[in-house]
């Protein structure tokens, strides 16, 4: 390397050196860090390197020291703690919406907020639970022409779809384009939406990213509405379900063609789906708690367990005592 651009770069590989690779449990020693700079063509004595940690100091890139022998050095201060890289980390590997190879991706630039040693620790101790995780890797572009769109203020257009039971998608409006004005977006339920309006419906409606193709930003402005405002928007927002805990039971169940999206953005490709009649026969593992319980009877003559029986009972046993209560 020339000698004057390694006279310029050394400061910053020496900082960007300590910054990524060490901590208070990981410092590095006077004799390592020459070594590797030198890997990297910049050569730097014993003495020079003192004071070229005392400039970086001077300047507020704090570097503390471990003195003996050969002194060691770390860098302590960082945007993160590594209890909170580690809280975006798991946020991040139990999204929904997020498909797996993009969940890998994130958590490793999330992992380097910590530097990389503590960094390699924390992706190692993340538990590896079964998130269901979305399969359209095209939900990052959708977002992007969202987020462009609400900052040019304009509207978006998309066709938007559902699933058969092949997995197959199926167009809404025969694949005629939607055109919103897009007012924000927001998770809920392990889900991304968008919260728009229309000009024709004038009222606010959401639509899942994932289901969204397509999405392109139009050359027309948005509509000014009050139904944007902050109050509609978290009222809008006021929505949530939840299930499960109890014993794993595998559960048969029939449902209607309507309910076929549903069944896939709970139990993803876990669930066994097929054609009988005009119903579908799907079979799935839960933990059959009373939430699940009352999950079920909430699609009424939609959804019907067929098995195993202990279930089957604790259905029939659920809308009695509902049943008593309405008496």
């Amino acid at each position: 390397m020339n000698k004057e651009y390694s006279r310029k770069i050394k400061l910053l590989k020496l900082w960007e050196l300590l910054k990524n690779e060490t901590d208070e449990n990981n410092p590095m020693s006077t004799n390592t860090i020459i070594k590797r700079l030198s890997d990297e063509g910049i050569q730097v004595d014993r003495k020079i390197l003192y004071t070229d940690i005392d400039i970086l100091n001077s300047y507020g890139f704090e570097i503390m020291v471990d003195r003996s022998r050969s002194n060691k050095y770390y860098v302590v201060d960082r945007a993160f703690d590594p209890h909170e890289v580690r809280i975006l980390m798991d946020a991040v590997h139990s999204a929904g919406f997020i498909t797996e190879k993009k969940s890998e991706e994130l958590i490793t630039k999330i992992s380097a907020l910590a530097g990389s040693k503590m960094g390699e620790m924390l992706k190692g101790n993340i538990t590896k639970y079964s998130a269901v995780k979305n399969l359209n890797e095209g939900i990052y572009y959708s977002i992007d022409k969202i987020v462009t769109a609400k900052k040019e203020g304009k509207k978006i257009g998309f066709f938007y779809f559902d699933y058969n039971e092949k997995r197959e998608r199926v167009y809404r409006k025969e694949k005629k384009q939607y055109v919103v004005n897009p007012v924000a977006t927001f998770i809920d339920d392990n889900q991304y939406y968008l919260i728009c309006y229309d000009d024709k419906h004038k009222d606010l409606t959401q639509y899942r990213v994932d289901r969204m193709d397509n999405v392109t930003v139009l050359d027309e402005k948005i509509i000014p509405n009050k139904m944007a405002e902050k109050g509609s928007l978290a009222e809008h927002k006021r929505q949530l379900f939840s299930m499960y805990g109890g014993k794993v039971e595998k559960v048969s169940l029939e449902i209607s063609p309507s309910l076929v999206g549903m069944i896939y953005d709970k139990f993803g490709d876990r669930a066994r789906l097929s054609k009988n009649g005009d119903k579908i026969r799907c079979m799935v593992e839960v933990q059959a708690s009373p939430m699940f319980i009352a999950w079920c009877c909430s699609y009424g003559e939609n959804l019907k367990v067929l098995q195993p029986k202990s279930v089957v009972d604790s259905i029939k046993e659920h809308l009695e005592v509902m049943k008593e209560l309405y008496q």
